[in-house]
């Protein structure tokens, strides 16, 4: 089974950029989107063979998720019962025969932090839901998390210690996420491989030169681990400020 994950950035504008083509060419089982950028209505994708649920931020051009896949779930859910969350649209929840599948857009703790309670809150919040979905069955959680967790994961560790995205704060949320029973897929793979990314700044010739953080993940359930069978991550596609990630698993 092979899942993508991307951050669009505005899904109506990557379909200007060459989504489509891209969606075409990697044929996933399932494809995650996160800020979608859009309320109902917006935009209609024609994706032959593909069942499509939506998440919506009630805030306009804000936000919002989106699942792509080709084998119906037996569920569907939004939010993690928090009004508040749900508000935002950053969270859908699809349960198949063997596993749940998440796609997360985590809040930004914002430049000068002044949302990084928040983000911790939130962080407790999907870590406990993914244990308890875990009891029922193995959880697969995929989107943009906001965070590099080690050095390794962005290109100037030390002038961004303390800022938005690798506090440490938010890197000991994402330890505890890791330490209650799940893999970050990458890293299984490739733990010690340096200057990959998924994300970089739009300021001139960053991404040229591959100044950027890794902060999209696939992070799948320990006893799913020898299921998996790569991990890649697809730096050179464009369209948005993102770049997609890719995990093929034996499901």
């Amino acid at each position: 089974m092979k899942l993508v994950s991307w951050n669009v950035n505005g899904i109506r504008a990557c379909v200007r950029k060459g989504f489509l083509h891209y969606f075409n060419e990697v044929d996933a089982d399932i494809f995650c989107i996160q800020e979608s950028k859009l309320q109902e209505g917006q935009i209609t994708l024609d994706l032959e063979g593909y069942h499509q649920y939506w998440n919506y931020a009630v805030k306009k051009g804000y936000s919002g998720t989106a699942i792509f896949t080709k084998k119906k779930p037996l569920s569907v859910s939004y939010g993690v019962g928090q009004n508040e969350h749900e508000q935002e649209g950053r969270i859908i929840t699809l349960e198949f025969a063997e596993f749940y599948l998440l796609t997360v857009y985590t809040p930004n703790a914002k430049r000068d932090l002044s949302r990084l309670d928040y983000r911790l809150q939130w962080e407790d919040e999907i870590r406990q839901y993914m244990i308890d979905l875990e009891r029922k069955k193995p959880v697969i959680l995929c989107g943009d998390l906001n965070v590099a967790h080690q050095e390794i994961d962005l290109k100037n560790s030390k002038s961004n210690k303390g800022n938005s995205g690798f506090t440490e704060e938010e890197r000991r949320k994402m330890t505890a996420l890791l330490d209650g029973g799940f893999v970050d897929s990458y890293r299984f793979f490739y733990p010690e491989k340096q200057d990959v990314y998924t994300w970089w700044s739009y300021m001139s010739k960053v991404r040229e030169r591959n100044i950027g953080w890794r902060i999209d993940y696939f992070i799948v359930s320990k006893k799913l681990s020898d299921r998996l069978i790569d991990a890649q991550v697809h730096s050179d596609i464009m369209g948005s400020d993102h770049c997609p990630v890719f995990v093929e698993i034996d499901l």
